[in-house]
């Protein structure tokens, strides 16, 4: 079996690697750019970019199993994603396993949730199988929606959410990617272990950095607002408001056992995270 993973120099990907390298496991990583790759054992290193097929084709000739991990945000996120499914698919990729959103769906609140579905289809419209790994929200993100000022705001009301680790996130890519086979055309559901609103996020930020962190509730016309001074595209500014909404509609507040099912261990806490970052 040959293993293939898109993303090894960031969070997830890079995560993945280290797992898979330090199981003895032979892999490639695909990057965009070879001297951002890490250097691992058992690893060889392939150059592509999702919006580039030839390129794309090539690096995953032989290639049986893929860890597509979503593209950064960007407004033609989509159709890079599509260019490279249909690489893959024409490649001989067998088992395709994607970092999706636990949100997707054609009308998702959270906007970027709608690539994601849409990167779904892609994939089923193919003849290769899938796993697809629908994270909430990461835990590690948490403590970047603290202002300067101590404060996140967002127009999430009183809503929770489920988030999840990066690192757990990465357990189970590892253990679909080792037993593919086990995990074939399934979907999984990817949280932490409880669901929580930003409020209790932000006093376990508190407790646990020894700061003074709260949260203010914003409205929808209010977070757009206090956006502007970074003078975000429209799509990118509806993509920053809409985290919060959707954890304002419930969307995100499920709490799966999906971790723990796959790696036998369960998910880490918010304050599991901040304690070991």
């Amino acid at each position: 079996m040959t293993i293939a993973i898109t993303g090894a120099t960031g969070n997830i990907g890079g995560a993945v690697a280290r797992a898979l390298a330090a199981s003895g496991t032979p892999f490639r990583m695909l990057v965009r750019d070879a001297s951002r790759a890490p250097e691992l054992p058992g690893a060889e290193v392939a150059v592509a970019s999702f919006a580039d097929a030839d390129a794309s084709r090539a690096a995953l000739e032989g290639v049986d199993t893929l860890l597509m991990v979503s593209g950064s945000e960007a407004q033609d996120r989509l159709d890079q994603h599509r260019t490279f499914v249909d690489a893959a698919a024409e490649a001989g990729v067998g088992h395709v396993v994607y970092t999706s959103f636990a949100g997707a769906a054609p009308d998702a609140t959270f906007t970027l949730g709608r690539d994601h579905w849409a990167t779904e289809r892609a994939i089923e419209a193919t003849s290769m199988a899938h796993t697809f790994l629908r994270d909430s929200f990461y835990l590690d993100f948490v403590e970047d929606l603290v202002g300067e000022d101590g404060v996140i705001r967002g127009p999430a009301a009183d809503g929770a959410m489920a988030a999840v680790a990066r690192a757990d996130v990465a357990r189970v890519a590892t253990e679909v990617l080792l037993h593919p086979s086990e995990h074939r055309d399934r979907t999984y559901d990817l949280t932490g272990p409880e669901a929580i609103t930003l409020a209790q996020a932000a006093a376990i930020v508190s407790e646990v950095r020894g700061r003074t962190v709260t949260y203010h509730p914003e409205t929808v016309e209010e977070a757009y607002a206090s956006r502007a001074r970074w003078n975000p595209e429209p799509w990118q500014a509806d993509a920053w408001v809409s985290t919060y909404t959707a954890i304002a509609e419930g969307a995100l507040a499920h709490v799966s056992t999906d971790v723990e099912r796959v790696t036998g261990r369960r998910p880490l806490s918010l304050r599991e995270v901040l304690q070991a970052g």
